[in-house]
């Protein structure tokens, strides 16, 4: 059926992992440049790149159902691995003089996992919707405001939408998932006074 092929190519298109390895270096390209950029890739490399490949290396060995871990079961270690890569990514770029946007991003990321991974062991909040909506809130950032959070809460629509059509999750679940990880980002964000 064409709407469950489009609902599958926007929960890979859009999957957690694709955004949090593909926003910090474009964040960081728009407001900083190339040095920004650079900064942006090394907080991709840790805060995606490291949880990514623990999700592969589970995948292939077969404890993990996909990479978007649909069993709400299966997703403690993975979802503690990216804990431990964020940390290590908020720790190396405070360290080292990383643009205090790219190291907010970054606790933005921490702070919404913390309040994501509680949730998700008793009830299957979309990580999806949460990403998605934090990184438009990012973007909203360093781009033209209006704009962005209008096209993005198109985009944040979209990734519900394909989550619910592939009946990975109900409505309230990327419901709850795109509200934690909009407030939580802005929270973040204001914070650093940004």
């Amino acid at each position: 059926m064409m709407a469950d092929s489009l609902a599958r190519r926007v929960t890979d298109l859009l999957a957690p992992q694709v955004l949090v390895i593909a926003m910090p270096p474009a964040v960081g390209l728009i407001a900083q440049g190339w040095p920004g950029a650079a900064w942006g890739l090394l907080a991709s490399a840790l805060c995606g790149g490291v949880p990514a490949t623990v999700i592969a290396v589970g995948v292939r060995s077969g404890r993990l159902d996909s990479h978007h871990i649909v069993d709400r079961a299966r997703r403690t270690g993975p979802l503690l691995a990216a804990v431990a890569a964020v940390l290590l990514a908020l720790l190396v770029l405070a360290t080292l003089g990383a643009p205090r946007l790219l190291v907010a991003t970054v606790t933005a990321m921490l702070a919404a996992l913390a309040v994501t991974i509680p949730v998700t062991l008793r009830w299957k909040i979309s990580f999806h919707a949460a990403v998605s909506a934090g990184t438009v809130v990012v973007l909203a950032r360093v781009l033209p405001a209006l704009p962005t959070l209008a096209a993005g809460a198109a985009v944040v629509a979209l990734v519900c939408w394909a989550r619910v059509r592939l009946a990975h999750h109900t409505s309230a679940q990327v419901g709850a998932g795109a509200v934690v990880g909009a407030l939580v980002t802005w929270v973040t964000l204001a914070a650093f006074g940004l």
